[in-house]
């Protein structure tokens, strides 16, 4: 469904150039829901907005090629690129409230998309939204509320019924969970994965969260300083984690079953994306750090089945 070649985005500001992701490859089957995980500010979002071409001014792709359904994404025109947003693939923003209109009826935004692309005819724009609104678990009687008047977790399965309401094969869920309690969370998981499963969506979730991508994801993608760590399915990075950063990410997560050990934690902080660290980026909170690490950064290569970039295993 989705295949992303050496993508690189740089931001120009006034301290100096971004570089917020560096040579980013993957590939999104039909089906699959990919994880994509790391701290803040390794990039996360900025591929998520890549891949439908909506960043900001100061945001240039420096390199790359993304293909959706073998079409170059980065080739098409404007007009070309509005004509596959949201009928082929589309975005679940990061705060709902943030993403919805306040003084728009959340019928009205989510018709919107069908009316642009001229899907159908405002009746039956209305009667789809309704539909959808129904397979998130809401009442339709809600179609005229505005956003403020609905909970956190209805306005989250309001964003998702927006990214669905075309019938697109790929939906980026940039940190679809953000500000929801667990009981919430917990719904929306479960909604993520019924909707998987009806509609055969192909997904990529952005999350800081590794526990709630190892409960979701098919395939896992771990990012560092805009760059990938490691790259596999699931259940081998979570169960045989190779790289020293995806160790330390899952050592700091509590487990629920087993003993009772202390959580770790990786001292300092991420490197400055304009002025990076020679050699890997992680370098400097690494435990396991050898001298060429400091000299030249490793780069992704095929290990056990997955990707890893670090010199200790090369």
């Amino acid at each position: 469904m989705l295949k992303v070649d050496s993508l690189t985005v740089h931001y120009h500001s006034r301290r100096g150039i971004v570089k917020a992701v560096n040579d980013v490859s993957f590939t999104l089957g039909r089906g699959e829901i990919l994880g994509v995980c790391g701290e803040s500010g390794c990039g996360k979002t900025t591929l998520g907005l890549a891949l439908i071409r909506l960043l900001p001014q100061n945001a240039k792709i420096i390199s790359g090629k993304i293909l959706l359904n073998s079409i170059d994404i980065l080739s098409l025109n404007e007009y070309e690129l509005s004509n596959i947003r949201w009928s082929q693939i589309s975005m679940i923003f990061q705060g709902a409230m943030n993403a919805l209109n306040p003084v728009k009826r959340i019928g009205d935004q989510l018709i919107e998309p069908l009316i642009i692309h001229g899907k159908c005819s405002r009746e039956k724009a209305f009667e789809k939204a309704k539909e959808l609104l129904r397979l998130v678990g809401i009442d339709p009687v809600r179609i005229n509320s505005y956003p403020h008047t609905l909970s956190g977790g209805m306005r989250q399965r309001v964003l998702i019924a927006m990214a669905l309401i075309c019938s697109p094969k790929v939906v980026i869920a940039d940190e679809p969970f953000t500000a929801l309690d667990v009981m919430t969370q917990a719904q929306i998981i479960e909604l993520i994965k019924e909707l998987r499963e009806k509609l055969n969506l192909s997904i990529i979730l952005i999350t800081h969260d590794l526990a709630l991508a190892s409960e979701l994801a098919t395939k896992i993608m771990i990012m560092y300083a805009g760059r990938i760590m490691e790259y596999g399915w699931i259940k081998d990075v979570c169960e045989k984690p190779l790289h020293p950063y995806t160790q330390k990410l899952i050592k700091a997560i509590p487990s629920l079953s087993g003993k009772a050990v202390a959580l770790e934690s990786i001292p300092g902080s991420p490197p400055s994306l304009i002025n990076m660290p020679k050699g890997c980026p992680f370098n400097p909170r690494c435990s396991l750090m050898l001298n060429k690490c400091r000299e030249k950064e490793p780069a992704l290569k095929e290990m056990d089945g997955r990707y890893v970039a670090c010199h200790r295993i090369q």
